[in-house]
């Protein structure tokens, strides 16, 4: 369900008939251009998705007998439409407004044309239907890669967050990372309203981070792009050294790349943080350091191998 008000306010629509619900029946974020239906075609009608009546279907509409049109129309708004959008500023036939209002249909209208529209309206409803999950953490932009700082309470999450902000990175969010998947496989994470920009520091108290540091060290909403677990140090716990083996997590069936990184007094974590999202960006491009390590070893084990052979 898409909340009315929501709706209006973000796509910039001017309200022609409004609905007598505070939410709209929307599930789905695809739109329907009807000039199939006006065209007397309903095996396939998606009903359910909300309405962009364009020049092209308006033209047809009413190139049509006055008879033909009321008989399409009247069967076209017999179906529970969520709404109907008209583009480029299109004044509302009467006819429409008639069946619309008989049937508790809302018709929204747009000055933008109607590829624009269509456009944004798919956009709006892919971000606003996503999949949804809260967790616990710190997000910051750290050279354009969304990390996903997590551990337990009181692990330094906040700190090592705040030691990347005094070295020129940026805050998404503190303690509560609120999560959405855009698309198949993108992450983005942003914070609640109520505390964004807020962070917690033990012993100090809440510091604003806008205010402390400038509006630069703060950022709105990051794809994310790894996640970075703290955990103390365990004496016996074996440890990746070498990087070989790629781990990764799961957040709204998404897999990202996940490092796992005991804390021990004396560890700059920030520097640590920076090398991981520099790495990270690395193997994005195809160089892995590790691998290349190995590659190292192998050739000269191979040279060696071949020139004992030849003595």
């Amino acid at each position: 369900m898409v909340r009315e008000a929501d709706f209006v306010k973000a796509l910039g629509y001017e309200r022609v008939l409004p609905g007598d619900s505070k939410t709209l029946p929307i599930e789905v974020s695809n739109v329907n251009r009807p000039g199939m239906q006006f065209a007397d075609y309903w095996d396939f009608f998606p009903y359910g998705r909300p309405q962009l009546i364009g020049m092209v279907e308006m033209t047809y509409l009413y190139g049509l007998t006055e008879q033909t049109r009321r008989t399409r129309l009247a069967k076209y708004f017999s179906y529970p439409l969520p709404c109907i959008i008209i583009a480029r500023g299109y004044p509302c036939p009467e006819e429409m407004l008639v069946l619309a209002a008989a049937n508790k249909i809302p018709i929204y209208s747009t000055k933008k044309e109607t590829t624009q529209a269509e456009l944004e309206l798919i956009s709006y409803l892919r971000d606003y239907l996503a999949p949804r999950e809260t967790r616990h953490g710190v997000l910051v932009n750290v050279y354009g890669t969304g990390l996903l700082i997590t551990g337990s309470s009181g692990v330094g999450k906040s700190e090592a967050a705040l030691e990347l902000i005094k070295r020129g990175h940026q805050l998404v969010a503190d303690d509560v990372v609120d999560i959405r998947c855009v698309g198949e496989n993108r992450l983005i994470g942003e914070s609640p309203e109520l505390v964004r920009h807020f962070m917690e520091i033990r012993g100090v108290g809440i510091i604003d981070i806008a205010t402390m540091f400038g509006v630069g060290a703060i950022i709105r909403q990051k794809s994310i792009d790894m996640e970075v677990h703290l955990e103390l140090w365990q004496a016996g716990k074996e440890y990746d050294r070498l990087g070989m083996t790629e781990n990764y997590t799961e957040i709204l069936g998404v897999k990202i790349p996940s490092l796992l990184l005991p804390i021990h007094p004396g560890r700059n974590l920030a520097v640590v943080l920076e090398v991981a999202a520099r790495n990270h960006r690395l193997k994005q491009m195809g160089f892995n350091a590790a691998m290349e390590l190995t590659r190292r070893h192998m050739e000269r084990a191979q040279r060696m191998s071949e020139e004992e052979t030849d003595e």
